[in-house]
């Protein structure tokens, strides 16, 4: 063997060996149809959601914010329109994610990612800006002609105004999340003025960095190589599970139209495709969906409104490319009706535990108190008795008042007899009750001495605090325990 093929050998077996695969260019193809409308709605809904929602207004009372949807970092709290959580309240947060995952798990139960094809943020950015693309530069075979020819003025002008525009929807898309952390007008004034706190241009200018990066450039990339979700929903699916699939009972072996009319003319078989590769074309991720499944493959149905549209032309039944099961597939080989099982033990399950999780987070929220009591017993020393033979415990008491105006508490112990209670720097109203004032939206610490001239019995015994609100109704207890010898 020679050097030169003796090199050219060993750059063989490098290349063939090699662990990366180039990345090469989508060029998708415009189609029409059922879940290409599907997917233009759900855009429009969604998109208009997020641009729109921080300008929504919802009034609250005096001294409330009005924006419908608002992080409040400055005074810690969440609002969604009546609801409103504070930082203590963060397991609804914790439950809001596991509802999010057990609502994936269900769809992706039903019908494998679906989530990927309609609802991820990275498809519906990528589909404004390839929709953005194709209006200013043409449609696939238009963008191919003109990439693989020279840069002309009048292509160069095309990509500066592409790009522009897919700055401007990253720009407003930045801007946009900013606006949930802050009043939308007020903060929409300052930073066209330049006022804004820095914190709001530094997470826009990542945002729309991220933003025109992810959804101009990378596009099917995150897809395949850096979403984690491809790799966990092939984990979680099972044979039930409908997917977008290639009906290849109906569709093997293929030829072109005439040849398969000659074929069956001759009584011989002949599948419905006809190989003309519209379901590959229209792909955003570039997936032939006839090799079987892919882990490039979203799920976004874009083949099936391809090849019904073949299917028209050539006057075949549509759906060659369904929804579907490949047990189906199997059962129509052997003759037998195709069977569809969306309700099972598995999706039962899901169904089971969304409205389990969400019953009790409906549940907590509709019962919780706008007030909050908490107490601390002083650990050094347990307890302390007194010179007149009376043993005082002492606590550190915590009221939370989550109104927008001050409240005044009153404080009452059970438990115990023949008690005294002293309320450390309270206030005494006209009829000498000890009263304790919380200012609005605000958290106050009091401490507490409890006395007893009766002989506990036993060493630890359970009480119990009340705080009561101006009017005497009961605002809200917590439990502790009395120490004695």
């Amino acid at each position: 063997m020679t050097s030169a093929s003796l090199k050219e050998a060993t750059t063989t077996a490098q290349v063939g060996s090699s662990l990366y695969a180039a990345a090469r260019k989508i060029y998708p193809q415009k189609v029409s149809g059922t879940f290409r409308t599907a997917k233009w709605t759900i855009l429009v809904v969604t998109l208009g959601i997020y641009y729109a929602l921080p300008f929504v207004r919802w009034h609250r009372g005096p001294n409330e914010p009005s924006q419908a949807v608002l992080v409040d970092f400055e005074h810690r709290r969440f609002y969604f329109f009546f609801i409103e959580l504070w930082p203590q309240e963060v397991y609804y947060f914790t439950g809001l994610l596991i509802l999010a995952a057990l609502i994936l798990f269900l769809m992706n139960a039903v019908a494998g990612r679906a989530w990927c094809g309609y609802l991820c943020p990275q498809t519906v950015w990528t589909d404004l800006y390839v929709a953005v693309e194709r209006l200013i530069e043409g449609d696939r075979r238009e963008r191919m002609r003109r990439d693989a020819g020279p840069l002309t003025i009048e292509r160069f002008i095309d990509k500066v105004l592409k790009h522009s525009i897919w700055l401007v929807i990253a720009w407003w898309t930045g801007g946009a999340w900013v606006l949930y952390f802050a009043d939308a007008p007020t903060l929409v004034r300052e930073l066209a003025t330049f006022n804004a706190p820095p914190a709001a241009y530094i997470a826009i200018a990542v945002l729309t960095f991220t933003t025109y990066v992810l959804a101009g450039h990378m596009r099917e990339q995150v897809c395949l190589y850096m979403c984690p979700w491809p790799r966990i929903q092939a984990a979680l699916t099972d044979e039930n599970a409908l997917n977008v699939t290639y009906r290849y009972d109906r569709g093997e072996p293929r030829h072109s139209v005439k040849k398969a009319a000659l074929l069956r003319a001759a009584g011989e078989s002949a599948g419905d495709c006809i190989d003309c590769g519209q379901c590959v074309v229209v792909c955003p991720t570039g997936v032939d969906i006839r090799d079987g499944a892919n882990l490039g493959c979203i799920q976004c149905g874009l083949c099936i409104d391809a090849c019904d549209t073949v299917m028209r032309k050539i006057g075949r039944p549509t759906r060659l490319i369904a929804y579907d099961t490949d047990i189906n597939i199997k059962r129509r080989l052997g003759g037998l009706a195709p069977v569809y099982r969306t309700i099972r033990p598995r999706t039962v399950l899901y169904a089971a535990l969304i409205a389990l999780v969400g019953g009790v987070m409906l549940f907590t929220l509709v019962g919780r108190s706008a007030y909050s009591l908490a107490v601390i017993h002083d650990r050094n020393p347990l307890y302390v008795r007194l010179s007149d033979g009376s043993i005082r415990n002492a606590y550190t008491v915590r009221l939370v008042n989550k109104r927008s105006e001050a409240r005044r508490f009153t404080l009452a112990l059970a438990g115990l007899d023949d008690t005294m209670v002293e309320i450390v720097g309270a206030e005494r109203d006209p009829t000498g009750r000890e009263v304790i004032e919380v200012g609005p939206d605000q958290t106050r610490e009091v401490r507490v001495l409890v006395s007893t001239r009766s002989k506990p019995q036993g060493n630890s015994l359970p009480v119990t605090f009340t705080a009561f609100a101006e009017d005497d109704s009961i605002a809200t207890t917590a439990h502790d325990f009395f120490k004695a010898p």
